[in-house]
């Protein structure tokens, strides 16, 4: 962990601006400079203001700053409200037996809740299939429902998604096209399952948990378990009616895996701690004892240079935590990176040595086009206060040389979304599910 400690610290908002927007400055020259012009950059910055990284060249705020954008909450005068996660005693009612049909009529049953949205898988082709042109992936573009799915000793189906804190999403995201019900945990909360429940997952990686206990609850009776790590200082905290901090949580069925090994981290960003983290599970397949590591995280949010840069630190923090714990196993690294495939930690993801690639690019293999440009239109579409906010920053990436990857779950098309976009009454959370299918130890 990082050798800062967080004690409260009074900010002078006029300094914090000047210093907020100098540091954006000087990552924008970063980028866009030449390494001449960055030296002297760096030796007129240096005595002043922040440093420069050694091994990336990249500017590094001064700690204070540095402190204050990674860990917001704990340098502000708004108390926490420590609630705890309890809010949702009244599912105990459901049979632990409930069947998977008998679930998702629950579900469809609900108040306000209307159809859901409808979407298709799509199955992976090889490059080679390029040569025989739009038929091959006309043919290839089937849909496949869930009963088609079997799970095996030699598949996997993995489901990510950012589910949408419920705080943070009814009293702090502004969705400017949502009806206020449609926001409500009543109105939201079995959308969810529905979504979990539909495609029949065999692990499921989530961001932005803040009903841990309730997830849990209904999952369990669809024979999931599952382990929860919040996030050291989440937003939700300092929300009135809280349901707990948000966190990453990751599901796995319990005849299919058995749990080997847990591990967790709260990223670091040039050793000082941020308010993000990793959840790092072994799971052995009971059929054939292959293992196999699955990763989840929710990288920090919001646009700009500098907050690029950080996202890419917590990036290479999050790789040397995986590679030194996930056993040169196959591997599966799952979550909210917000960051768009233009960005520096996207790159820094496929080239690193653990040698990964982007299910949802390598789907369709086109070797004349970029993995970047391979990637969906769009895997979050919102409508907030300041405007529309359509593009892809939700990423499977899996090991290409020990997991062959069979098919990927489309995104629904804006017509099939809504000109109101989501959440909705129709979807809970302001992302879509990723839902990926793998083979594994089979030739």
């Amino acid at each position: 962990m990082g050798d800062i400690s967080f004690e409260e610290v009074h900010i002078n908002l006029t300094n914090f601006r000047e210093q907020l927007a100098l540091a954006e400055s000087l990552s924008r020259t970063n980028f866009n400079t030449t390494p001449n012009t960055r030296r002297r950059v760096v030796e007129n910055v240096r005595s002043k203001f922040g440093s420069f990284d050694e091994d990336s060249g990249n500017f590094v705020p001064p700690r204070q700053l540095l402190q204050i954008l990674v860990r917001m909450g704990s340098f502000t005068s708004t108390p926490r409200i420590l609630n705890e996660d309890i809010l949702d005693h009244d599912v105990n009612h459901l049979p632990k037996n409930i069947s998977r049909t008998e679930l998702l009529q629950h579900c469809q049953r609900q108040p306000k809740i209307q159809p859901m949205v409808k979407r298709m898988f799509r199955k992976a082709r090889p490059s080679s299939d390029f040569n025989c042109g739009v038929k091959v992936k006309k043919l290839n573009a089937v849909s496949r429902a869930c009963s088609e799915y079997t799970s095996g000793p030699h598949n996997i189906r993995v489901l990510q998604w950012n589910i949408l804190s419920q705080a943070l999403g009814q009293m702090n995201d502004n969705f400017a096209k949502c009806p206020d019900e449609a926001l409500e945990w009543n109105s939201r909360r079995y959308l969810i399952i529905e979504e979990l429940v539909e495609y029949c997952p065999d692990i499921i990686c989530l961001q932005e948990v803040d009903h841990f206990n309730f997830l849990s609850h209904i999952l369990e009776t669809q024979g999931y378990t599952g382990l929860f790590f919040p996030k050291p200082d989440s937003p939700c905290i300092y929300l009135d009616g809280n349901n707990g901090p948000d966190g990453c949580a990751i599901f796995y069925r319990k005849d299919k895996f058995e749990l080997l090994e847990a591990q967790t981290k709260i990223l670091e960003i040039w050793k000082v701690q941020s308010n993000q983290v990793v959840l790092l599970t072994i799971l052995k397949m009971k059929e054939t004892g292959q293992k196999i590591c699955v990763t989840t995280t929710h990288l920090k949010a919001k646009k700009g240079a500098l907050l690029s840069t950080l996202r890419n630190e917590q990036g290479k923090d999050l790789l040397q935590f995986v590679k030194a714990n996930s056993q040169d196993l196959p591997l599966i690294l799952a979550g909210d990176f917000n960051a768009e495939p233009t960005e520096p930690i996207y790159s820094t993801v496929l080239d690193n040595p653990l040698k990964l690639g982007s299910a949802y690019a390598d789907c369709d293999i086109d070797p004349t086009i970029s993995s970047a440009e391979r990637e969906p239109s769009y895997t979050t579409w919102k409508i907030r206060g300041e405007g529309e906010v359509c593009h892809t920053i939700d990423y499977v990436f899996y090991s290409k040389n020990k997991l062959e990857l069979e098919a990927v779950l489309d995104m629904p098309t804006g017509e099939e979304i809504g000109e109101n976009r989501v959440p909705s009454f129709s979807y809970p959370s302001d992302h879509f599910s990723l839902v990926c299918d793998f083979k594994i130890g089979h030739s």
